[in-house]
């Protein structure tokens, strides 16, 4: 059984170089969108957690990497996300073509939105 990693660079330790690569750069473009936002592991893979609600999530599996910003934000970028392979809250992409920072800063803002007015309530 393999161990769980404990932080993200555990966890991109795992990786390819190339899939490495493609969410380390997600990882820096993540930060500049939510710099008070902490790293951490959430149901085993990297997460953004902020004010003590997790933020977003990203990943890889075999065939590509996956950002998770949550649904609100898939839907309200559907447009910007259309060349993307979507569902529900996730958008996966091939590592040698990595989400545009514009685009991350985007997704992570309506995410922090999303979450103060949960928070609000």
């Amino acid at each position: 059984m393999k161990t769980k990693p404990k932080t993200i660079d555990d966890f991109l330790a795992t990786l390819s170089a190339d899939k490495r690569a493609a969410l380390e750069k997600l990882r820096q473009q993540i930060k500049r969108a939510a710099p008070k936002a902490e790293e951490c592991i959430s149901y085993g893979v990297p997460a953004f957690r902020l004010e003590g609600r997790v933020l977003v999530f990203f990943g890889a599996a075999k065939k590509h990497c996956s950002f998770y910003p949550g649904a609100l934000p898939v839907v309200t970028c559907r447009q910007e996300l259309k060349s993307y392979d979507t569902s529900k809250g996730t958008i996966r992409f091939p590592a040698d073509q990595p989400l545009p920072a514009a685009l991350v800063r985007r997704l992570v803002r309506i995410r922090m939105a999303q979450n103060a007015a949960a928070k609000d309530k």
